[in-house]
């Protein structure tokens, strides 16, 4: 059985004004985000900050969130480094707090050997007893994961059970479907793509656009699990142009913006992360405006 099915948030971290995790704000974010209808919580991803992270604030905001979410919906934590054994010391922390999930990077600047991925991802997998999913984005890592590694990942190792893909490369997705026979649990990382991976065989989305759009992206996902995919195609086309100024600049930069924009209240980013350059702020704020956020 999956971790989840359908539109799991990449949840931002919110900073108060001296650049502290703002956990009253945290609370207010999941309490939105449930009530919009997400079906996942994805704590201390790329979205959420967590490469400026000490360890502890990492842990503790893993831990915050599963408290928060009170087992209403999983909670899947960012818990990959480019070390292995830091990768699995933040699992087993994440693991203890109460994540019913974990999400791991590729180990990035290394760029190891398919060898090696295979290698560092059992040693994780070996330390902790809850579901694994890999994440595949070469774009921001500089490692690719051939399909045929994340296949025998998935196989081998009872407690990897599938991926988030963020390559675009739909051609070695399909590729990975065709041989993982159904072992692959699948879930899109690009908002622009979610409904063609949903009928790749597709269990859903982790998805930066569900910070300011909770119920329309748990809506793409669901009216394709309904049988209407053209309801399910309409939404995702509406949501391209507003997407696309999401990623204008690089994540979470944009969504941060777009936050604080809706008077969220999310605070600042932290360095080596600036503020949303001027002239993208105005076509994200006319981007959003469009889509009637």
């Amino acid at each position: 059985m999956a971790i989840f099915e359908g539109a799991g948030v990449a949840l931002l971290t919110p900073f108060d004004h001296k650049g502290e995790v703002n956990f009253p704000k945290l609370s207010e974010l999941i309490e939105e985000q449930i009530a919009g209808g997400t079906d996942a919580i994805i704590s201390c991803g790329t979205t959420g900050e967590s490469s400026t992270m000490s360890h502890e604030e990492h842990v503790e905001v893993i831990r915050y969130t599963c408290e928060a979410v009170k087992g209403r919906i999983p909670v899947i934590a960012g818990t990959g480094s480019n070390c292995t054994k830091e990768a699995i010391h933040l699992s087993k922390e994440a693991e203890k707090a109460g994540a019913d999930g974990l999400l791991l990077v590729t180990p990035y600047y290394n760029k190891a050997t398919q060898n090696g991925l295979i290698t560092h991802y059992k040693a994780i997998a070996e330390a902790v007893n809850i579901p694994i999913l890999l994440y595949h984005i070469p774009g921001r890592t500089g490692v690719t994961m051939k399909p045929e590694t994340i296949v025998t990942l998935c196989r081998e190792v009872p407690n990897i059970v599938g991926v988030k893909e963020a390559s675009g490369n739909f051609s070695s997705i399909a590729t990975m479907m065709h041989l993982a026979d159904g072992c692959v649990d699948l879930y899109s990382g690009n908002d622009d793509q979610i409904v063609p991976l949903l009928a790749m065989g597709g269990k859903g989305v982790i998805s930066v656009l569900s910070n300011v759009a909770p119920r329309q992206t748990h809506d793409i996902c669901q009216f394709f699990f309904d049988g209407d995919v053209k309801r399910s195609l309409e939404l995702q086309l509406k949501a391209v142009p507003l997407i696309t100024q999401l990623f204008c600049e690089v994540n979470p930069i944009p969504v941060k913006t777009a936050m604080n924009l809706m008077g969220k209240e999310v605070g600042p980013l932290r360095l080596p992360l600036t503020e949303m350059e001027a002239a993208n702020q105005k076509n994200l704020a006319a981007a959003m405006k469009e889509y009637g956020i």
